[in-house]
């Protein structure tokens, strides 16, 4: 009788491999700033071909599958991890962060039930509190990790809904004496639309708020907003403020908006997901005043704080409604334990991965201090970003502390809107082709844009300038169409 199943390959075997993708790993990430950002295309068609090897039925020598994997990774798709990634909130992991994945895959703890990983959950449990602490939100506060910001925002909802709602949990919507409805900006992150499709609210609930000048939600649009569905017998619950929104990294006006939920009877929730790692630098900290005040919050570790996908973070002023929340019982799960609430209670998920151990890791290893130092020092980057594409007649059309930069070429927006998103997104397009960098369109209050993100923590101001060399080159092959 055979003392080994055939996917036990034994610890000597599994160390080899591990060292076989740690080098292939390495080996990646040192050469990813010499190639291009992103392919040509997509070359689905290819990439199928070569799929088609694998059928599954026949194994693969594996150091020929991780070789093979880790070069179609490279060929066929964008580099987030590039220095020249100026685009969405897509991190450069931490080293401590890969290295925490690996830890967290290797000794994969179970974390629906605290009696099965009590470490693994007072780890993740110290990080939110840290956070908590650092956003100014009362010591008793709770969370969890998520996938991330959708999550935790839809989270935020459901939290929301419990504490407006006696009948929500029993009977849902239907069981409500009206139709409830949320408010969020205009330019904040559209999940609210899914969310609001999920939880049975429907997408019509979401009022989406006009946006002042500077892209922040409109306090006195909100006002007459909310007065007429209360005249029309509506039932608003939820008032969201966004700090650092996806298209301009505009900064809702938190302290107001606070006023106007406590004011009103709304649950107050802010969605930092990407600006809430401000909060660990002592000097970018006051650019959150007012997240101090929210019932809830969204950050995202795997945007600002260079985590790995994914980790997101909800945190809330309410564990009693979090637990109300999600709480459900059966027999087959472990008892809970004294004055530790099991994960599986008090989130949208039950089995779930020891996503915070690579957040750990890092701010334990590097420290908060290194964080802010890295946070203030993206902040000078994208001053100096702003500065020289000033100074090459680019016209800046957001305002933001944060460095997310977007502009636009005055000579292409003489011809009207629609001819100016067709020659910017021309424009762009040419940057990223080229491979040198990857950056992205927007329509900030339906004005096109080119939008440009400092979201590595590898991005030098050589870099910074590469791009604008790049730009400056692209503005000008398409000089004649603008």
């Amino acid at each position: 009788m055979e003392d080994k199943g055939p996917l036990d390959v034994g610890p000597e075997e599994g160390a080899r491999l591990l060292a076989a993708v740690a080098e292939l790993v390495v080996g990646h990430i040192s050469t990813i700033p010499d190639g291009p950002v992103a392919p040509a295309g997509p070359d689905t068609a290819l990439i199928r071909e070569r799929l088609a090897g694998y059928d599954f039925e026949r194994p693969a020598p594996a150091d020929d599958a991780l070789t093979d994997v880790t070069e179609m990774l490279r060929r066929w798709g964008v580099h987030t991890t590039h220095p020249r990634y100026f685009g969405l909130f897509n991190p450069t992991p931490t080293w401590w962060g890969v290295a925490g994945e690996l830890l967290a895959a290797g000794v994969n703890p179970q974390l629906a039930a605290y009696s099965h990983a009590p470490a693994a959950v007072e780890m993740e449990r110290h990080v939110l509190r840290f956070m908590a602490a650092r956003l100014g939100l009362p010591e008793a506060s709770e969370g969890g990790f998520t996938v991330g910001g959708a999550e935790a925002n839809l989270t935020a909802v459901v939290v929301a809904l419990t504490r407006a709602f006696d009948d929500y949990a029993r009977a849902g919507v239907r069981g409500l004496p009206g139709s409830p409805v949320l408010y969020a900006s205009a330019e904040s992150h559209l999940a609210w639309l899914k969310i609001a499709h999920m939880t049975g609210l429907g997408r019509d609930a979401v009022r989406l708020v006009p946006v002042d000048a500077r892209h922040r939600m409109d306090l006195d649009r909100l006002r007459e907003i909310h007065a007429a569905d209360v005249a029309a017998g509506f039932l608003p619950f939820l008032v969201i403020g966004t700090a650092g929104t996806t298209a301009g990294g505009a900064l809702d006006p938190l302290p107001e908006l606070s006023a106007f939920a406590v004011e009103h009877g709304l649950h107050f929730h802010v969605d930092a997901a990407w600006a809430g790692a401000v909060a660990l630098s002592d000097r970018l900290r006051p650019l959150l005043a007012g997240v101090e005040l929210a019932d809830s919050v969204t950050v995202d570790a795997h945007k600002w704080l260079s985590a790995p996908m994914g980790a997101g973070m909800f945190l809330t002023r309410h564990p009693e409604a979090l637990a109300r929340s999600f709480r459900a019982s059966t027999s087959y799960m472990p008892g809970e334990t004294a004055d530790a609430p099991d994960p599986y209670a008090t989130s949208v998920q039950w089995s779930r991965r020891f996503a915070g151990l690579k957040v750990f890791l890092a701010l334990a290893v590097a420290g908060r201090p290194a964080y802010a130092a890295q946070l203030e020092r993206d902040v000078r980057l994208g001053e100096l970003l702003a500065r020289l594409l000033h100074e090459n007649g680019w016209q800046r059309i957001n305002d933001t502390p944060l460095p997310l930069v977007c502009v636009a070429a005055p000579e292409a927006e003489r011809s009207g809107p629609d001819h100016s998103a067709t020659w910017h997104a021309a424009v762009a397009d040419h940057v990223v082709t080229s491979g040198d960098a990857w950056i992205s369109t927007v329509r900030l209050a339906g004005r096109p844009a080119i939008r440009i993100c400092l979201t590595s923590h590898r991005t030098t101001p050589a870099d910074v300038e590469a791009l604008v060399s790049t730009l400056t080159q692209a503005r000008a092959a398409h000089q004649s169409s603008a």
